[in-house]
């Protein structure tokens, strides 16, 4: 049964789904809120706003790094939704914090509630894909992933644009989110409660298996990530899924970093138009996550993932022919304005298309992770994973800096991650001829 939306009306995929989008949704809320907040209301140099940026960056994604091994193997020790309901608590104790920041206007309070969201997705991520092998038939699980991922992205959406509403400019010119501070708090008691509605899913007992070696528990937290990655990556299969997804996700970094200067001083658009862009993006993930199942009908294999590779590439490609040879403008644009330009639309199109096929190439590979391995390891893979795509991350966006500083357009980085699609493509075509 390869169709998907018969999952959203059952218990062992609802809960778990809805928790997933709710935790999307407010971190992307609180985050958003927190960086206009801050960009707005309180800081008013270039320099204050940049050393914030990077240091808010490396602190959500500093836990991945430390405590992704650590979250593994929790979620295969312990029943994960367990954890989810630890979690989920502890979130709403997290946007506490969150909230007092932003009422106060405390950058050390909103840089605290960061820091600490980023050690709650840490541990929530191997469980949201790591349960689905226990509540889904097998048939089931590629939908299931797509569904997540799907939802995934129109939390991100709903959370930014929230955000962004949320944070309200009074008559003298300052800034406030009162409301903000409300609303993280309220998503959080949400996702609790449909945290408590997950299913049971305890530790699963599988014979020994020489690939996956039982070494049980280990704290100390710099040994057991390299132990976790050098355990997951020896393993054929595994090291071109991982390596794959980590192209994904570096070229995903670049994009995302490069869409609000790319909006503002390439195609003159306003935060509107930096908006919409972000719409379209998430609305494409979403639609080739769910795409895709219908492609593969419910089986789990690489088959498509050069090509969406490849579709990738050449979307962006065309993004950065577009972008080199867009006219120039003396003031930005409204949406209004922009759309009003026909060229405007390819934009929008070729935007979709960079995201449908994005989605396309990954939703495939995260079900390979979960279903590929004894039941027993799925979320320690899927940790390995996270830590492998952290590191990829921080890489693309070191070497985007880099080029950057460099003198490399804006638009030109989009051909690095055009270029970057065939390393993508060639890792997805080596898993499809190793394991389909």
């Amino acid at each position: 049964m390869y169709g998907a939306t018969h999952l959203v009306g059952t218990r062992r995929f609802l809960p778990i789904f809805v928790t997933q989008f709710l935790g999307a949704f407010n971190d992307n809320l609180f985050r958003t809120a927190m960086v206009l907040l801050v960009i707005y209301g309180i800081y008013r140099s270039a320099e204050q706003e940049a050393a914030f940026s990077a240091i808010a960056g490396g602190l959500f994604i500093l836990p991945f790094f430390l405590l992704s091994a650590l979250a593994g193997q929790l979620a295969d020790a312990i029943d994960k939704a367990k954890i989810v309901r630890i979690v989920k608590t502890a979130e709403i104790v997290i946007m506490v914090f969150g909230a007092a920041g932003l009422l106060l206007q405390n950058v050390q309070l909103l840089l605290v509630a960061l820091t600490a969201m980023g050690v709650h997705s840490t541990f929530f991520g191997p469980i949201k894909y790591a349960i689905l092998p226990q509540h889904l038939e097998p048939d089931e699980v590629l939908g299931g992933t797509g569904l997540v991922e799907a939802g995934t992205y129109i939390g991100i959406l709903g959370g930014t644009i929230l955000g962004g509403l949320l944070v309200l400019k009074n008559p003298d010119g300052s800034y406030h989110a009162e409301l903000a501070a409300v609303g993280v708090l309220a998503v959080a008691v949400l996702g609790r409660i449909a945290g408590q509605f997950v299913p049971p899913a305890p530790p699963v007992d599988v014979p020994d298996d020489p690939e996956f070696p039982d070494a049980g528990m280990d704290w100390h937290i710099l040994r057991a990530s390299i132990r976790l990655v050098k355990a997951t990556m020896h393993i054929p299969r595994l090291f071109l899924a991982i390596m794959a997804i980590s192209f994904f996700w570096a070229m995903g970094a670049v994009l995302a970093a490069q869409f609000p200067p790319l909006v503002k001083n390439v195609f003159f658009g306003d935060q509107s138009v930096a908006t919409l862009f972000l719409a379209i993006f998430s609305v494409g993930v979403a639609v080739g996550s769910v795409a895709i199942n219908r492609l593969l009908k419910g089986d789990v294999a690489a088959r498509y993932a050069p090509a969406a590779a490849l579709a990738m590439g050449f979307f962006v490609l065309l993004l950065f022919l577009l972008a080199r040879n867009w006219p120039a403008s003396t003031q930005l644009l409204t949406l209004g304005e922009f759309l009003a330009d026909r060229k405007a639309w390819l934009v929008i199109a070729d935007l979709f298309f960079v995201a449908v096929a994005g989605g396309m190439f990954v939703v495939p590979l995260y079900a390979f992770l979960t279903t590929t391995v004894p039941k027993s390891e799925t979320a320690r893979t899927v940790a390995a994973n996270n830590i492998v795509n952290s590191g990829a991350m921080v890489a693309a966006t070191l070497l985007l800096t880099g080029l950057v500083t460099a003198g490399v357009s804006v638009a030109g980085t989009l051909l690095m991650v055009a270029i970057a699609s065939i390393g993508a493509a060639w890792l997805g075509w080596k898993l499809h001829l190793a394991c389909d």
